[in-house]
């Protein structure tokens, strides 16, 4: 008995010294965060007083402040979603939902959103647990893909935002599903498992990334499992909450500062006017729970719709924190690939829309 409590510290410290102060990479990742918080306050500070006794600081607040709280509870129930299916529902559940054919479970992948509704931040370790119960390379990117978008919390935030116009929401529905199965399949085209999968992921010993990639443990009790949940939901909230607040404020400057003149300009050319769209989605970051308030906020701007549906199909797919995220899972050339084909299958299917 004393024999397993002390190895069980010993994990337990090795997991903590791991991710704790003595990790280099963690402290210089925590040091560029700080700073691109700081440029972002300084910015917003220049703004405010560009705007000093401005009717567009006014517009400007407007923007930014409805953006905000309309988008929270959508991203506050979709967090809540993700911490509990992270600690009540075990992996081995999900793989049920696959079918045992090798091209059946690309399309049941990419669906799977539907019964585990969960955003592009916490997908991530999901996919990471199918991967290593065997789940086929194309399904597992399917699902990366097509999970935040093809999804009923999607849905609902999306049909808000854009006041219960359905044919956005179908449209977001079909065009992200299409795309995941489209480069899932492609993917599984090019690599093996062996080659774009990271040899990490099939690593018994790797503590590291256990911890970093939240894989709790399941406590006996059920008011510990659902207090433990919520724990992981408020982190994954105030984590994903800055990014939301950054975007609003980027989409609402950008609304205010920009003459309807030049913006008229731009999108007299559709393909141009999708592809700034889906730039600004992969530099903003959003959750998949708050990105079509963003692009909603759009429409009085005149930006086409379907510059509005590359914005908020591509987002959950692939923005900056998500490649970042991706490197926990797939090789550099595997992620290169992801993202090329990612992005041209979304630019393509929107332009033909």
């Amino acid at each position: 008995m004393r024999l397993k409590i002390f190895s069980l510290e010993k994990k337990k410290y090795l997991t903590e010294s791991s991710i704790g102060s003595h990790d280099p990479f963690q402290h210089k990742s925590s040091k560029k965060t700080l700073a691109v918080q700081l440029l972002f306050v300084l910015l917003v500070l220049g703004l405010l007083v560009f705007f000093r006794d401005r009717a567009q600081f006014h517009t400007l607040g407007i923007i930014f402040v409805s953006i905000v709280l309309e988008a929270l509870p959508f991203m506050l129930l979709g967090t809540l979603v993700g911490g509990f299916i992270e600690v009540f529902i075990p992996r081995e559940k999900i793989t049920r939902w696959l079918p045992e054919g090798r091209w059946w479970t690309v399309f049941v992948g990419a669906g799977l959103g539907l019964i585990f509704p969960v955003c592009e931040c916490a997908i991530v370790p999901v996919v990471r647990r199918l991967l290593q119960k065997g789940v086929p390379l194309s399904a597992a990117i399917a699902f990366l893909l097509g999970g935040p978008i093809v999804n009923p919390l999607v849905a609902a935030s999306t049909a808000v935002a854009y006041f219960a116009d359905w044919s956005v929401v179908i449209r977001r529905m079909i065009f992200g599903y299409i795309v995941a199965v489209a480069v899932g399949f492609l993917i599984d085209l090019i690599f093996t498992k062996v080659k774009a999968i990271r040899s990490e992921v099939f690593s018994a010993k790797d503590y590291l990334c256990d911890a970093m990639i939240s894989d709790h443990g399941k406590p006996a009790a059920l008011g510990e499992k659902i207090g433990l949940a919520v724990s992981h939901a408020a982190e994954d909230f105030f984590d994903i909450g800055r990014f939301l607040v950054i975007g609003a404020f980027i989409a609402a400057v950008l609304q205010t500062l920009v003459p309807r003149q030049l913006l008229a300009s731009v999108l007299n050319t559709p393909a141009l006017s999708i592809l700034i769209m889906m730039l600004m989605a992969v530099v903003l970051n959003l959750c998949s729970e708050a990105d079509a308030f963003v692009a909603a906020s759009f429409r009085s701007s005149l930006v086409p719709i379907s510059a509005q549906l590359a914005f908020m199909i591509l987002g959950p797919m692939l923005d900056i924190k998500l490649i970042i995220m991706y490197l926990k899972i797939l090789r550099v050339r595997a992620i290169a690939t992801l993202a090329l084909l990612t992005f041209l299958a979304v630019f393509l299917s929107t332009v033909f829309m």
